[in-house]
């Protein structure tokens, strides 16, 4: 072999790998849309979108480099939540996380096709966003809120806190499609407290105001307050009107005791961000919505507030201090 030869030989085994490697695909962008519940002030949202985010890095999706991530938050409006939903699915998105029912709803209105996981949903197949929990079967699968045995903890906790209690208002949203088996838990419950129970369904503030006021007319009640979107946007109100009417109220969230209500047991919101990452992160990969089944909380948390429970003249016993995964002065 001639010397030029066994160069020009040389110097294109040297080039084709640069060659090979310089026409190698660039990372592929995934894209995701968010459908939120608050505002863009909202802490809670902020603090449970940012687990969401971190977990998933911890999965190796970073956005701006192999990810894309939409968000629109519906500020608790049915028809600001449909027209993002809409906005979102025209972005061709390669999956959706719908944080909450009417956003869940929404989101099913627009598409029944994009992959969907949801979280802060109480009732998914009840909603009929799932045929079942173990096989939701459709494009959409996700973390529920919490189970119906929670509801007699609740009524358990206010009785501990609360001994006097024997008249109890359920307060819940009357188009939530959970109620009646819900408060059935409540009503199984309640003789073994030597409780009475009674539900409140509001539809709005003033509707809301009227029924807690003419339950605090006769004495030794207390509030029961489910989870619910209505009772989310209305929290602070609720918050007045227990102390208004001295009412022992039970909450399912953390951040309605950090606002001044007096107790709360409910699952740990962020975990369930955390979770759906997870999904997300399958989905991604390859899995399919329909045969990853609805979970349950996994981690819940007590938190209590002192300075409620003296405004009310309440001692809370050392048993449920000792429980509590928060207490706040």
């Amino acid at each position: 072999m001639k010397r030029r030869d066994f160069i020009t030989l040389l110097g294109g085994a040297v080039a084709l790998p640069i060659a090979a490697r310089a026409q190698q695909p660039a990372t592929k962008v995934r894209r995701i849309g968010v459908l939120m519940l608050g505002a863009a002030d909202d802490r809670e949202a902020t603090a449970c979108t940012a687990a969401f985010v971190q977990r998933l890095k911890q999965l190796d999706w970073t956005d701006g480099r192999n990810l894309r991530t939409d968000v629109r938050r519906g500020a608790n409006d049915a028809e600001r939540a449909r027209r993002y939903a809409t906005e979102l699915v025209a972005l061709a998105p390669d999956i959706i996380l719908a944080a909450g029912s009417q956003a869940m709803t929404a989101m099913q209105e627009a598409t029944r096709t994009i992959p969907i996981v949801f979280v802060w949903v109480s009732d998914p197949v009840g909603a009929g966003y799932v045929a079942s929990l173990a096989r939701p079967g459709g494009n959409a699968t996700g973390f529920m809120s919490y189970e119906y045995s929670l509801s007699g903890k609740w009524l358990e906790l206010l009785k501990e806190i609360a001994p006097g209690v024997t008249r109890v208002a359920v307060l819940r949203d009357a188009a939530l499609s959970i109620g009646p088996a819900q408060f059935g838990v409540l009503q199984a419950v309640a003789p073994s407290l030597r409780v009475e129970v009674s539900p409140i369904n509001t539809r709005d503030a003033g509707e809301m105001e009227r029924a807690i006021a003419a339950f605090a007319g006769s004495p030794n009640g207390g509030l029961v307050v489910t989870a619910s979107l209505m009772t989310l946007s209305h929290h602070n109100l609720i918050i007045t009107l227990a102390a208004r009417h001295k009412l022992p109220a039970v909450y399912p969230y953390r951040h309605v005791v950090a606002a001044g209500g007096l107790i709360s047991y409910g699952a740990d919101y962020t975990d369930h961000y955390r979770r759906a990452a997870g999904y997300v992160d399958r989905i991604l990969k390859g899995e399919k919505p329909a045969d990853l089944p609805v979970q349950a909380p996994t981690k819940y948390e007590l938190v209590v507030n002192l300075k409620t429970a003296r405004a009310l003249g309440l001692e809370i016993p050392s048993s449920v201090l000792a429980r509590a995964d928060e207490v706040i002065e």
